[in-house]
């Protein structure tokens, strides 16, 4: 197969070993300081296609790995016992007191009718616990998908009233929890990390607005005007109909008020009297079952003899059908899809960043981790089957989740127990819900969207991390109010993603400088015992000692301006890269580190362009009779160190860009080379790709069939040693051993005893004796070192101090008159 290929090679001209004009793989070390008897050779072998392939194809192990990961309850449920049992038995009840009323009451939100709002709480809290990686989240109708639906609805009654509005939901949760689902399926979880936090609270606080204002037509009995406009017109309407209020405002006005008054009573009592917090809790918990009886039993006692629509004093919910009526195979064709198609993106957003955004934050707070992926299947999953008994799509509720989680959940069993609760309200109460005022369930609506509001010291400290994404947070909010929720989605998350391609596209490197620094424990310098006002900056101490690091020279950083970084050496410059280093910033990258260079150094011959018209025209030098400006102050330039620490991935793009930036600074220099030194490269694809352009490594400047006389400098650690794990289990097991040997030797040989202070001096030297020649503490003569990183990249540094090093080295080895340095051809 090799013969195979290096024939392909010479038909297509593929030159095998461009980067190694001596056309062999050995590279001798050059005048290293180690020999073969004191240091470990280790030459880096490059990563191939076929590794890269072997690492993302799926082995049977992983298969296996990744079925038995589907259904995480699998890993817990056959240790749930009863403890477990008695606190998800009042999670369960407590979130099945609160997401009766609420699902009735979004169900009226996406334009349905009650009971398809208690199909999706059923469906959603029984399918999620068996793909659940939280325990906290409770899924279930939420009130920004419901207005989306309602959207798709509303639309879809003006273009194709023959289609019922239950069809069209329950065909949007099956497309859009196919698509969810897929991407859980394929692990593709990590794509919602593309939505910034700034996005999500901008979304969240501008779709809490909408649905609230949307709401006060319904609280104040209004009518006479769409409230599915945007906002803005909402409110304007809401003021020019203000005076047509009817009694509905009574019921809802007083039930929104008494909702908050519970509320801050249950908090202020709680910090009064905290040894019954827990007490306080449920019942701010059940405040919201508590004002639905309270209000459904005014309404009986006001309505009970005005059941007919057009008698009612209020309006209210009216029959709600017993049991699941409208079970069945949901309806999809091009028809039905057609009608929802431009609401789709927004729709699978929402139900992805609600969902997942809730699940970190819980999971953060009560001490555990969820997998997106699969969280992202429990949606999927969850939505794919709703359907098939009437449920529109549903996600993650916060406020559910809230409560489900100072409720004291377990497990995501408790799911299991809120869906008893459920059903039994989908069979046994259906008569109770007929008086439900509908200006009460707005009360609520209002109530449970008010905490997705921003609050604006969260927005304040927004400000201070960031402040430009505090500009995008008010865009986001502005465009939902003056347009719509979709909108506002959009807006928030392609702004985010401008501003991430705006910092890496104009991501700016810096120069760095060497800076001596010691640590400084109270008022005294690590290593010695006075104080460190009085002590020299010395220490023989390795781990004490002053140690290098480097500073960027215009102190961008915040560092402080009074200690002025070392200039590496004169002609040597460290460049060092700040976000990533591919082809959108290359360009930017290398063309603010060339023009530093060129004002901060002169041309090696200043007699390159012999005649005027040998000039480029945009360096045409200066006017006729005036001289060439003196820089002979100026060093040559000599070498370049790139600093890869922040860089992980480089691209064609980019390296591209090094070689014509290499040759640009060759041709500057000439006739004598640059050299460049590369630091901290962290991806074995990244030195490759370098090693591919002809880094890493010296190859010869003049005759290709001699090697140029280098100076590497390779860094080296310790096989074993003192620090070494392994020295310090043989220490502890000879420690034992003579300690037992001594112990037994005392006690058998009495006689032995000529004088206690003798014998115990005697004692110790042996012992120091003993564990002196052990091999835990051979002497250096011992000890084997071996290089870091590979022999074969010896240009390649573990980091800037071994890079400078090695740069000063070779530069002050250079004789005057013979060019030295790095100079390949280009990719």
């Amino acid at each position: 197969m090799d013969k195979i290929g290096h024939g392909l090679a010479r038909v297509l001209g593929i030159k095998l070993q461009y980067r190694n004009p001596q056309g062999s793989d050995d590279l001798s070390r050059g005048e290293s300081v180690f020999s073969v008897s004191s240091a470990d050779t280790f030459v880096e072998q490059e990563p191939t296609s076929w590794e890269w392939i072997r690492g993302i194809t799926p082995t049977a192990r992983g298969l296996v790995r990744w079925a038995y990961n589907l259904f995480p309850f699998t890993h817990w449920i056959a240790r749930y016992n009863a403890q477990w049992l008695a606190g998800d038995l009042v999670a369960g009840i407590t979130v099945g007191a609160v997401v009766v009323p609420q699902s009735m009451a979004y169900a009226g939100l996406a334009e349905l009718e009650p009971q398809f709002g208690l199909y999706s709480s059923f469906m959603g809290v029984l399918i999620y616990w068996f793909f659940a990686t939280s325990r906290d989240i409770t899924i279930g109708p939420v009130a920004v998908m419901s207005t989306i639906v309602g959207n798709v609805v509303e639309k879809v009654a003006e273009t194709n009233p023959e289609i019922p509005g239950h069809v069209v939901a329950s065909a949007l949760a099956v497309v859009a929890g196919g698509i969810i689902c897929f991407l859980g399926l394929i692990r593709a979880g990590r794509i919602v990390e593309f939505i910034s936090l700034t996005a999500i609270s901008a979304f969240m606080t501008g779709s809490a607005i909408n649905i609230a204002v949307g709401q006060v037509p319904a609280l104040m009995g209004i009518t006479g005007f769409s409230n599915r406009e945007a906002t803005y017109k909402v409110f304007i309407n809401i003021l020019k109909h203000l005076g047509g209020s009817k009694k509905d405002a009574a019921m809802g006005l007083t039930a929104l008020l008494f909702l908050y008054l519970i509320r801050f009573a249950c908090t202020f009592s709680a910090r009064k009297m905290p040894q019954r917090q827990k007490l306080f809790f449920f019942l701010s918990t059940l405040r919201t079952a508590f004002i639905i009886l309270l209000y459904t039993l005014i309404s009986f006692l006001v309505n009970r003899h005005h059941r007919k629509k057009s008698e009612n004093v209020f309006r209210i919910l009216g029959e709600v059908p017993r049991g699941f009526q409208n079970a069945a195979v949901p309806t999809i064709n091009a028809t039905i899809i057609k009608t929802f198609v431009s609401e789709l993106p927004a729709s699978v957003i929402v139900l992805l960043i609600e969902h997942i955004a809730i699940a970190k934050s819980f999971g953060r707070v009560n001490n555990y981790s969820i997998d997106p992926s699969q969280e992202m299947v429990a949606i999927g999953v969850t939505n794919l089957l709703g359907p098939f008994l009437g449920a529109y799509p549903a996600t993650g509720s916060f406020s559910r989740t809230a409560i489900k989680s100072k409720a004291g959940v377990r497990t995501p069993f408790a799911g299991v127990l809120t869906a008893v609760l459920v059903l039994l309200a989908i069979y046994a109460l259906p008569a109770l819900f007929f008086y439900i005022p509908n200006s009460v369930l707005s009360a609520v609506i209002i109530h449970a969207v008010g905490d997705l509001i921003t609050p604006p010291n969260t927005v304040y400290q927004f400000y201070r991390v960031n402040p430009i994404e505090v500009i995008i947070f008010f865009a986001g909010v502005i465009v939902t109010v003056f347009t719509n929720i979709e909108n506002g989605i959009y807006t928030t998350i392609i702004v985010s993603l401008a501003v991430l391609l705006f910092r890496v596209l104009f991501a700016k490197g810096r120069f760095v400088g060497r800076v001596k620094i010691h640590s400084v424990v109270g008022d005294h310098v690590a290593g010695t015992d006075s104080k460190y006002a009085d002590q020299p900056f010395d220490s023989d101490d390795p781990e004490t000692s002053t140690r290098n690091i480097f500073l960027p020279l215009d102190h961008d950083d915040g560092s402080n301006p009074q200690i002025q970084p070392e200039s590496p050496y004169p002609g040597v410059f460290i460049y060092r890269f700040s976000e990533g280093y591919n082809y959108p910033n290359a360009n930017h990258y290398l063309d603010h580190m060339v023009q530093v260079i060129f004002k901060e150094t002169r041309r090696t011959n200043n007699n390159t362009y012999l005649r005027l018209g040998d000039r480029p025209w945009n360096d045409p030098g200066p006017r006729r009779g005036q001289a060439l400006e003196d820089h002979s102050d100026r060093p040559t330039l000599k070498a370049v160190i790139l600093d890869f620490s922040s860089v992980n991935n480089v691209d064609i793009t980019s390296v591209q860009h090094l070689i014509d930036v290499r040759n640009q600074l060759d041709r500057y220099a000439a006739p004598d080379k640059v050299d460049w030194h590369l630091a901290c490269i962290n991806n074995r694809w990244t030195k490759r790709a370098l090693a591919s352009a002809g880094f890493g490594y010296p190859t010869p400047a003049g005759d290709p069939s001699v090697y140029e006389r280098w100076k590497p400098l390779f860094s080296v650690a310790e096989i074993g040693g003192k620090a070494s794990a392994a020295a310090a289990a043989q220490y502890r097991e000879n420690e034992s051993e003579l300690k037992k040997q001594h112990s037994s030797g005392k006690s058998g040989s009495q006689d032995r005893e000529i004088g206690k202070e003798d014998a115990a001096g005697s004692e110790v030297s042996d012992y120091t004796q003993n564990i002196a020649i052990s091999k835990a503490y051979a002497t250096a003569t011992t000890r084997r070192v071996a290089v870091v990183q590979g022999l074969n990249r010896p240009l390649f540094h573990v980091d800037l101090t071994s890079a400078l090093q090695s740069a000063i080295a070779n530069v002050e080895r250079r004789p005057q008159d013979e060019p030295k340095g790095v100079g390949t051809e280009s990719v």
